[in-house]
């Protein structure tokens, strides 16, 4: 069934204020990207835009969420490796959000963060989808027999991470070839 109405309305703008935010943050970063700024770009007052998400940090979770939608669009076409290392690659043009990102992970250590949930189910959907493409990958001798997946896993995870903090200190550091130099050593 369609939606109508105000609700279909109030999607409609979100979808709006999330695409301007993406841009937005995407320039400028977490700290730059005011509120204000997002609103003036939709035509609304910061009050108004809080309307749709309720806090400046449930909208921060929400541009998160967004972000990882844009990032995967298409991604049933790709391995998972492949859909990795784009991303990776295609951080460094978005510098604020990769800033965001990193930021907010920080934060969300505090189990009471609006965001922590978030990190969670995240992580939880990004393991899982790993997980069955290195046991696959490992079943068709694409990656080395003797290399626990769950190690693999939080081994890429970390560096990835890892690499976006020292990125944002050095922005001459190569991520997606420091990643592909890791996904190398776990070839037979």
């Amino acid at each position: 069934m369609a939606k109508r109405g105000a609700y279909a309305k109030g999607v409609v703008k979100r979808e709006e204020i999330l695409e301007a935010a993406l841009e937005i943050v995407g320039r400028l970063g977490y700290r730059n990207a005011s509120v204000r700024e997002i609103a003036d770009a939709v035509g609304l007052s910061p009050a108004g835009l809080l309307h749709y998400f309720g806090t400046k940090e449930q909208l921060f979770v929400e541009i998160l969420r967004a972000r990882d939608l844009r990032d995967t669009e298409g991604d049933d076409d790709r391995d998972f490796v492949e859909a990795f290392l784009a991303v990776v690659r295609h951080n460094p043009e978005v510098p604020g959000l990769v800033q965001l990102y990193t930021q907010v992970q920080a934060e969300v250590a505090d189990p009471d963060h609006p965001a922590r949930a978030f990190f969670l189910e995240r992580t939880e959907r990004v393991h899982a989808a790993a997980r069955s493409a290195f046991l696959e990958a490992q079943a068709q001798g694409r990656i080395r027999a003797d290399l626990d997946p769950e190690w693999i896993i939080r081994a890429g995870h970390a560096l990835a991470d890892g690499l976006q903090n020292a990125w944002m200190l050095d922005p001459t550091i190569d991520m997606a070839a420091d990643v592909e130099r890791f996904f190398a050593l776990l070839r037979p």
